[in-house]
């Protein structure tokens, strides 16, 4: 019989500082510019868009201070929005998070982990392909090695983590380190080593073009259109899709609150310090780009198609400015990097969201079985389950379209929390707030702005998308009756 142990707080300041950065920095940063500035057109709006993109995250980070001051035990945003709104709005949250949005991030990172390992090893790449047939709904389907290595590595990552804290620690410690210490290396090759002055001064005069590029859906052909007016904010919006998504999950430090060493104090600390940080290296990074790689928005669609940022080969920015800097031996460099990178990001996101499904479970709104530690102080069942649809997710090859569909949901959920600080200023007025929301009520409300302009905006350019993700939170309402239901019948 195991004997469940409990949680112990072994994580501190340096930590929880390296989990929200960890988290952050996946494969985005070195994949999504190129779709952002064929949104938008010149170098400026690229730069506008990870600019908005890091203060909105920087905001919500600064609010979230004060929610997690009030409530530092494990759960996170399923704890805030459970005590500002109804228990029914918090499990709506963990119900996507699990379903789609955690789950599907997390296989969407590991078989980016196995793409980029198949550059060293080509065996494990996602061109070698077992098995394809062709599915209704889905359509052509196939079954490929990075599927498989994504979920060996998913699976290393869950068995590490269900043997206690330590390793996760350990392996936050060690990537984190890491892929920071890379990237740095990197920006400052590229901005003051290999930058070069006259791709610069052409990307400087076409800093503001606003041009949209898109493919025509009979020919393949990309086609470029001048915008203007409503156009523009609907495209430039459409662009800050890849920038927030490329900065979430800053907030997966809050669900693993109950081991961090005073977390009333070290997780608003770690919320700043590590959104900071990583917003920091996107924008540089980008501006690195700009220093190696010419924009190529207003050459024309020939030489647009071969190189520069808009169309660099499968959208791999970072890759097409390693190579520009280190030759052939980049390619290779970038692809370590990113093995690094989405390992890193993977183990931060398994090591948290176990959490947050494990206080989900203590309310009976979930799984009863990962309401319990294992014998190592850890939750040991949220890993196994966590691992056993992530892998699914990862098999169906449908994980992309999932987590397209919800990011509305995802920053509409932020919307609620960040609200929740007015409403419990209100609600628990005499609540210990050992840490007050920088700027309040000035910048959550910014954040609100921002934020509900960027889901008006999706719902007005992307409704069939953003309708979706909508439906698949809702589905969530009658699973939480039929819990509430069972939960009601046992206290009989």
């Amino acid at each position: 019989m195991t004997t469940e142990k409990e949680s112990t707080r072994s994580l501190g300041l340096l930590d929880a500082t390296m989990l929200v950065s960890g988290s952050m920095i996946g494969s985005g940063i070195f994949i999504v510019s190129a779709d952002i500035s064929r949104q938008i057109g010149g170098g400026g709006w690229l730069l506008l868009s990870w600019l908005i993109a890091g203060a909105m995250t920087l905001f919500a980070a600064l609010s979230y201070g004060e929610l997690a001051g009030m409530f530092p035990q494990a759960g996170g945003q399923y704890v805030y929005l459970r005590n500002a709104f109804k228990p029914l709005i918090g499990f709506l949250y963990g119900w996507a998070l699990f379903f789609v949005v955690q789950s599907g991030t997390i296989a969407a990172v590991a078989v980016a982990f196995a793409k980029f390992t198949g550059v060293l090893i080509p065996s494990l790449g996602d061109n070698n392909v077992f098995f394809q047939t062709t599915l209704p709904v889905i359509g052509l389907y196939k079954l490929t090695a990075a599927q498989l290595f994504g979920i060996f590595s998913i699976l290393v990552l869950t068995i590490l983590n269900s043997l206690g804290i330590q390793y996760g620690k350990f392996i936050l410690r060690l990537f984190t380190s890491a892929k920071l210490i890379a990237l740095f290396g990197l920006i400052i090759a590229g901005i003051f080593v290999y930058g070069n002055t006259e791709t610069w001064n052409f990307n400087l005069a076409h800093f503001w073009d606003v041009q949209h590029w898109e493919k025509d859906s009979v020919s393949g052909v990309w086609m470029i259109t001048q915008i203007g007016g409503l156009a523009l904010v609907g495209a430039f919006g459409a662009g800050l899709v890849g920038s927030l998504f490329s900065s979430d999950a800053w907030n997966n430090v809050t669900f693993i609150a109950g081991e961090i060493k005073e977390p009333k104090r070290n997780i608003p600390l770690s919320l700043f310090a590590g959104t900071l940080i990583v917003s920091s290296i996107y924008v540089l990074a980008n501006v690195a780009y700009l220093r190696v790689l010419p924009l190529q928005g207003a050459a024309d669609a020939q030489d647009a198609l071969s190189s520069g940022i808009q169309f660099a080969t499968h959208d791999r920015v970072g890759t097409a400015a390693a190579t520009m800097m280190f030759g052939s031996a980049g390619t290779l460099l970038m692809a370590v990097l990113i093995m690094i990178s989405t390992f890193g990001c993977n183990n931060g996101l398994v090591l948290a969201s176990a959490r947050l499904y494990q206080a989900m479970a203590k309310d009976g709104l979930f799984f009863d079985n990962m309401a319990h530690n294992n014998r190592y102080g850890v939750p040991g069942n949220a890993l196994w389950i966590q691992f056993i649809w992530a892998s699914l997710l990862a098999l169906s090859g449908q994980y992309g379209t999932l987590l397209d569909f919800v990011m509305f949901a995802v920053i509409l959920f932020y919307i609620f929390t960040i609200s929740g600080i007015f409403i419990l200023r209100k609600k628990m007025p005499e609540a210990e707030r050992p840490y007050k929301a920088f700027g309040y009520p000035v910048i959550p409300v910014i954040y609100i702005l921002l934020a509900a302009f960027f889901c008006i905006n999706l719902l007005i350019t992307k409704p069939l998308i953003s309708w979706t993700g909508i439906g698949l939170v809702l589905l969530g309402i009658p699973v939480y009756y039929l819990l509430k239901r069972k939960e009601t019948k046992q206290n009989l």
